[in-house]
């Protein structure tokens, strides 16, 4: 490397070329190739692998780690790029590893992890029962951030239909119908939510939602300083406040994620589901959220009924 060159630069190009070569194959994949089934729940095959998984396990956990743990299209770029725009303020600490999903990759990454300097910006939409359990035995912070299910899914929808890595459907119509049922990349919406609701009471989680960031920003901002314990002056949680929002990682978009920098950051908005819920559709998923979350302490943080009511 010659001595103009800019290592962050550098990794960031790399990242995308990966990020291109990885496209170009989804592209020659149909539908039923690109996912397959691990423990009951569907996976992007261009992206995670059994043998991964299974690496997993000898994955080194710190209590210093930083987990964000999101079911798809639920805030997960934002809160990657909060977390680590923190750490640079505090630390001047550049991201040492790329924002792809912990799961994402082949085995020998976790290799890689493990020689990652502290503290370390960890992203997964993994189940409970799917993540490493050295995460749990180190009793690692958990930030999990939720979002109302209808805007959440509507979300989904565009990201899998204009993302080549993940099956694509024909319709809304379609894609509805295996998301109410969980027949989808990561599975049910709702188990997912259970699964992690297990986990509140250990004083180890902090719960966030994309409506409450979206709402006051700064605000989430504070409860995320003082959960990590991160000393951020006013005028640092300002700048991290400036460079987070959606508005202004949507127009950088295409340095942090290329050609797909729309895809990733579409809309981000909050009441979208209208534009495609049919009345039906909206009555069937509000049996499905009070079946299931309704009386949870997840489901009272999502305010179901001033988002997911016409």
């Amino acid at each position: 490397m010659s001595g103009s060159e800019d290592p962050k630069q550098t990794n960031r190009e790399k990242f995308q070329a990966e990020m291109q070569r990885t496209l170009e194959k989804a592209k020659t994949m149909t539908p039923e190739e690109l996912k397959f089934s691990y423990k009951g729940i569907l996976y992007p095959s261009i992206l995670c692998s059994e043998a991964t998984f299974q690496a997993m396990e000898g994955f080194e956990a710190r209590e210093d780690d930083v987990l964000i743990i999101t079911y798809p299209k639920c805030g997960t770029n934002w809160a990657i790029k909060i977390l680590h725009q923190m750490l640079f303020e505090l630390h001047n600490k550049e991201p040492t590893i790329d924002q792809a999903m912990f799961e994402f990759g082949k085995p020998e990454k976790y290799k890689y992890l493990n020689e990652q300097p502290s503290p370390r910006v960890i992203s997964s939409h993994l189940t409970h029962e799917n993540i490493s359990k050295s995460l749990f035995e180190k009793k690692t912070k958990i930030l999990i951030i939720l979002r109302n299910p209808k805007d959440a899914a509507v979300s989904y929808y565009h990201f899998s239909n204009n993302n080549p890595v993940l099956p694509s459907y024909s319709s809304w119509d379609a894609f509805f119908k295996d998301f109410i049922t969980g027949d989808v990349i990561y599975g049910s919406y709702f188990d997912y939510a259970l699964g992690w609701e297990k986990y509140l009471d250990g004083g180890n989680v902090l719960l966030l939602t994309f409506e409450d960031m979206k709402t006051d920003l700064i605000a989430e901002l504070k409860k995320i300083c003082d959960f990590y314990g991160f000393s951020l002056t006013d005028e640092q949680l300002q700048k991290v406040q400036e460079n987070t929002t959606f508005q202004s990682m949507k127009d950088k978009s295409s340095e942090s994620h290329g050609n797909l920098g729309n895809v990733f950051f579409r809309k981000g908005e909050i009441g979208d589901w209208k534009s495609l819920f049919t009345e039906e559709q909206s009555k069937e998923l509000d049996a499905k959220f009070e079946k299931h979350l309704a009386g949870t302490k997840f489901g009272e943080k999502i305010n179901y009924p001033k988002y997911c009511t016409y």
